[in-house]
């Protein structure tokens, strides 16, 4: 590619990551008023809101094999124009089984957008042979902000939810359309099976990456009920501890390409480890909340640029196919994300909820200590 395809491509990868990101935080504030317009127990909202991550889950399996055939640009494309798509439709759905196929549609959408994007990505930086993944995966994290600040203020403004998840899927639809010609395009002409099972260095991969979105899910779901059962905070500021956590995570990949550029790989999954288990310990022996706060920083700094190395790997790995290979991380980290605070919560009841952060922790451990193995592209069972 020329430099100005680079460019194009470059801008394309940042406006997808931007539209999954702020696509998925549009629906946050839409809770409630759909918990009130259907009148939904807390107990069917909890499974109504479990059929996005099954929607992406299912999408995810086939997005792999479907981008290695044909390429990762309309897979791209259609992701993110039915985010934008089904987003209105989540505000008039008529009862909670509308809902629950408009919420799978909208999780096979992001799902699909998600691999597809990482794919894409891997294919950019390695045309541009230099790091860009952190920045990628920064961009998610400000699309999401953008996308959960813009919806509430349009609802504060009065609006219906519908008028502005229709204001908000134009915008998507606008970033995709710009997107659309800049990204790189072709089929791949790989006619090889659907599904594949991770293996070698790729099992390796995908294991780590469950633990690290596990660790993500565990900071939204639990961070705050972990802080106030300490008696550090009250139930109304228990959410600044996940602020915190998100707050680094976004400094820390904004950052994320040059320390990789200068330190590499290795040293950032061994010291990123490092760094998030040496959080989760200022945290768990925290006695005030500005030590508290200090470990989600940690945390979040730790783990901001893990997820974009692994993908690397992914992309870098000569035991199967890129394409599937992002496809099997993504999956699997998307597993951990779902079944990870459903179990915390399990074994918070048997041992505690302080212990099973500790837990936690000890499974960030894993991460530096494989280091070595990843960066060697070695994983179990290698082919």
């Amino acid at each position: 590619m020329t430099s100005s395809q680079q460019a194009a491509a470059r801008l394309a990868t940042r406006l997808s990551f931007l539209v999954a990101g702020f696509g998925i935080a549009c629906w946050a504030p839409l809770i409630p008023f759909a918990k009130a317009r259907l009148d939904l127990a807390d107990a069917t909202l909890g499974l109504l809101l479990l059929c996005i991550g099954i929607g992406s889950v299912f999408a995810m399996v086939l997005t792999g094999p479907l981008s290695s055939r044909f390429g990762s640009r309309p897979v791209i494309v259609s992701g993110g124009l039915g985010l934008a798509a089904v987003l209105p439709v989540l505000t008039v759905t008529p009862s909670w089984t509308a809902l629950a196929i408009a919420l799978l549609a909208f999780g096979a959408a992001l799902g699909s957008l998600d691999v597809a994007m990482n794919i894409h990505a891997v294919d950019v930086e390695r045309a541009a042979d230099r790091p860009l993944m952190s920045g990628f995966h920064a961009l998610f994290s400000v699309g999401g902000f953008a996308g959960a600040s813009s919806m509430t203020i349009l609802l504060s403004w009065g609006l219906e939810p519908m008028i502005g998840t229709l204001v908000c899927g134009v915008i998507m639809a606008i970033a995709m359309a710009i997107a659309m010609p800049r990204l790189l395009g072709g089929g791949k002409a790989d006619r090889g099976p659907l599904f594949v099972a991770p293996r070698g260095v790729v099992l390796l991969l995908s294991g780590l990456a469950g633990v690290v979105f596990l660790v993500e899910g565990a900071m939204l779901d639990w961070g705050a009920l972990l802080i106030k059962r300490t008696g550090l905070a009250t139930t109304q500021h228990g959410g600044v501890g996940y602020m915190t956590f998100a707050i680094a995570m976004t400094i820390g990949r904004l950052a994320g390409d040059g320390v990789v550029k200068r330190i590499g790989d290795r040293s950032v999954l061994f010291w990123g480890g490092v760094v998030s288990v040496l959080g989760f310990v200022l945290l768990l022996l925290a006695s005030q909340m500005a030590m508290a706060l200090g470990g989600f920083a940690l945390i979040g700094f730790g783990a901001s640029n893990l997820v974009p190395v692994l993908f690397r790997k992914a992309g870098a790995q000569a035991v199967m196919p890129s394409a599937l290979a992002v496809g099997a991380i993504t999956t699997a980290g998307y597993a951990g994300v779902l079944v990870g605070p459903a179990g915390i919560g399990f074994v918070a009841d048997v041992i505690g909820l302080r212990t099973a952060f500790w837990s936690l922790a000890a499974l960030m451990f894993v991460v530096p200590a494989t280091a070595h193995l990843v960066a060697a592209g070695r994983g179990p069972h290698r082919a």
